[in-house]
């Protein structure tokens, strides 16, 4: 079956087009990825700004080409954390249904915990029993999955994003130290409130979104940005502590400039980086796989098994 799959984020709107089989991906026709910032203003007001909202409309109008030229079986949206959130999250999800003939779905965070999981770990044996943990680092939440093989035992999404952390703490450019240390505070309690410490452990962990793969390009400098050396990159925790230091020290328009980070991700990547930086030390984790293999691979081959 050809999926259309689009991922309405809290900061990124993003398209893949794919053909599933036997719950495989076989071939991928699209994959684009476009900052939109949907979740601005929403830990604050409580609800989706006008301006955010048009900018999602943009983008989806230029998805809309690529996905009629694709000519999919199926087209499904799957929309998280600031959508949840908001007041006006239905209405907005109406107007995708209506005129651009998505299925929409608000994820609620078990959903999404499940998508996200089965995404990262659908090109990996199923039989493998290492405990692993797939961290989904979002612009509005984080999720936190743990598992063996596809199965996931453990999910929780926290309030810990890079937009909504960003909004909260980081107030000056570049950021304050002391700003940063109560990020660290604020996203380090949340995650110890969310995650029993029985459950801080695994034999592997697996990183997916836009934080890992950034700091992934970032620490190789790729310019352009190159999935596949992407993919599979071992992120150590100096390493990712290394980076958080080097990006926060740099004021935003220089932030810019850094070989290896898309332009538009500069304004949210020091609290992703923060946060990553907090998951690998309260799970004890000396590195992290980062994936390409996220959510919208999951709601490809989920939404590709079911017959409307």
């Amino acid at each position: 079956m050809r999926m259309a799959v689009v991922d309405v984020g809290t900061n990124s709107t993003r398209l893949f087009v794919a053909d599933v089989e036997e719950g495989r991906v076989v071939a991928q026709l699209e994959r684009v990825t476009r900052v939109t910032r949907l979740g601005a203003g929403v830990d604050a007001h409580g609800k989706l700004d006008p301006e955010a909202i048009a900018r999602v409309l943009s983008t989806l109008d230029d998805y809309q080409r690529l996905i009629e030229a694709c000519h999919p079986e199926r087209r499904v949206a799957v929309l998280t954390s600031a959508v949840r959130d908001a007041a006006n999250g239905e209405e907005f999800a109406a107007v995708l249904r209506s005129r651009y003939g998505l299925e929409a779905h608000i994820l609620d965070g078990e959903e999404e915990a499940r998508l996200t999981f089965l995404g990262a770990t659908s090109e990996r044996d199923p039989e493998d029993p290492t405990t692993t943990l797939v961290t989904d680092i979002g612009g509005g939440s984080t999720e936190f999955v743990i598992g063996r093989g596809r199965e996931a035992h453990f999910h929780v999404s926290t309030q810990a994003g890079a937009v909504r952390q960003t909004e909260r703490h980081l107030h000056h450019d570049p950021p304050l130290g002391d700003e940063l240390e109560a990020l660290a505070a604020d996203v380090r309690q949340v995650i110890a409130d969310a995650v029993p410490e029985d459950q801080r452990r695994a034999g592997q962990a697996i990183g997916v979104a836009g934080t890992p793969t950034s700091l992934a390009a970032v620490a190789q400098a790729l310019d352009p940005y190159d999935p596949e050396r992407v993919q599979g990159y071992l992120l150590s925790r100096e390493e990712c502590e290394r980076l958080l230091g080097r990006l926060a020290a740099l004021p935003l328009s220089e932030r810019r400039e850094v070989p290896g980070l898309h332009p538009d991700r500069a304004p949210t990547i020091v609290a992703g980086a923060a946060i990553l930086a907090e998951i690998m030390r309260l799970f004890d984790l000396e590195r992290i796989e980062v994936s390409e293999h996220d959510i919208l691979r999951g709601a490809a081959l989920a939404f590709g098994q079911i017959h409307r």
